[in-house]
């Protein structure tokens, strides 16, 4: 898909999401964009904007979006009205009874009755294409999530990626269908992993995960000289945000087993993020932060460093982070976040870990 084609989808996403049967809805036409700009990379290498301003004005043409002339602008050139009414949903044919009464052996239309704006001819077409598929599940193999969402609807992302396709993923609890029934995976991404030597695979019971690769091969060294805390059979790199993403593919090519997992990241908004995230996604895996190994970065407090720009600081991610720790290491920690200030994990080195030997 194009970038012309991929900003005209997501901002009719965008419209179809907050479009009401009943009301309109009035947007800010900046917050639009800025909300498009932020899914897309390369937006101003595209020259984004004049494709934005055109599908804003097919929208408008199209009945969708109304301008409110109030004499306010975007301040872009050429100039878009600031905010517009998001116009009411006109209702869509109704389904055929007689023909959802032929697949609800299969199918609950529950939904569609309360919701009859989601009675559309795209959606028919979705269900009658699932209908098929589940005359032969059982004879299926299981695939991924990617590859069953493009045999089914057209596009790998479809049941993934709301951004792009905001009607997907909500389509399978619409209908009443669990994804085991059709017979796909989210698979984890793989990562990559370090298994100490003269370890097998059925000898992990430690793990340490590490958000960098600077310390991914510090740790790697430090553990080969037996001087790592922990004593981990097993180092992953977390490679920042990916662990959360990669995580449960751990559970795929290892034995299952009660393991303990100790995680380690930079300390920042982000790190607490990412542990905190990981702990709430997994509730019965034991993972907890490397105390150890944090605690030797907080005596480097002379290496802070400015926050990284766009960071999310998110205080419950912080409190729930903080809570781990002694009164007096919180003091720091809460003096680091004032600041808005960093440890990043690269102050562990080689060099600087002798000083704990």
């Amino acid at each position: 898909m194009s970038i012309i084609d991929l900003i005209e989808t997501r901002v009719r996403g965008f419209t179809r999401d907050i479009r009401h049967p009943k009301q309109k809805k009035k947007i800010n036409i900046n917050d639009l964009e800025f909300q498009l700009r932020k899914l897309l990379d390369n937006y101003f290498e595209m020259n984004g904007y004049e494709r934005f301003y055109q599908t804003v004005e097919k929208l408008q043409d199209e009945g969708v979006l109304t301008p409110i002339q109030n004499k306010q602008y975007n301040g872009k050139s050429p100039a878009l009205p600031l905010y517009y009414w998001v116009n009411v949903r006109h209702e869509e044919t109704k389904w055929d009874r007689l023909e959802m009464m032929k697949l609800s052996n299969h199918f609950d239309f529950s939904y569609y009755e309360h919701h009859p704006e989601y009675q559309t001819k795209e959606e028919w077409v979705r269900i009658e294409k699932l209908y098929t598929f589940l005359q032969t599940a059982r004879e299926r193999e299981v695939v991924s999530i990617e590859e069953r969402s493009l045999e089914l609807f057209g596009h790998e992302k479809f049941l993934l990626d709301s951004d792009l396709f905001p009607e997907g993923r909500g389509f399978l609890t619409r209908i009443g269908i669990p994804e085991e029934q059709l017979k796909m995976m989210n698979y984890g991404e793989p990562f990559v992993f370090w298994l100490k030597q003269g370890k097998e695979m059925k000898d992990v019971q430690r793990i340490l995960v590490v958000e960098n690769l600077s310390f991914f091969h510090t740790s790697i060294k430090l553990l080969e000289a037996e001087v790592l805390d922990y004593e981990p059979e097993l180092i992953i790199y977390g490679e920042g945000t990916k662990i959360e993403r990669s995580f449960s593919f751990f559970f795929q090519i290892f034995p299952p087993k009660n393991y303990l997992f100790y995680y380690v990241g930079d300390l920042d908004a982000a790190g607490y993020g990412i542990i905190i995230r990981l702990m709430e996604k997994f509730p019965d895996t034991s993972i907890q932060p490397a105390l150890k190994i944090y605690r030797k970065m907080l005596e480097c407090l002379d290496q802070r460093n400015e926050q990284k720009l766009g960071q999310m600081q998110n205080t419950k991610y912080r409190d729930a982070f903080f809570q781990w720790f002694t009164e007096e290491e919180q003091r720091l920690l809460n003096q680091l976040w004032e600041e808005n200030k960093r440890i990043p994990q690269e102050v562990l080195t080689i060099e600087t870990w002798r000083r704990w030997q």
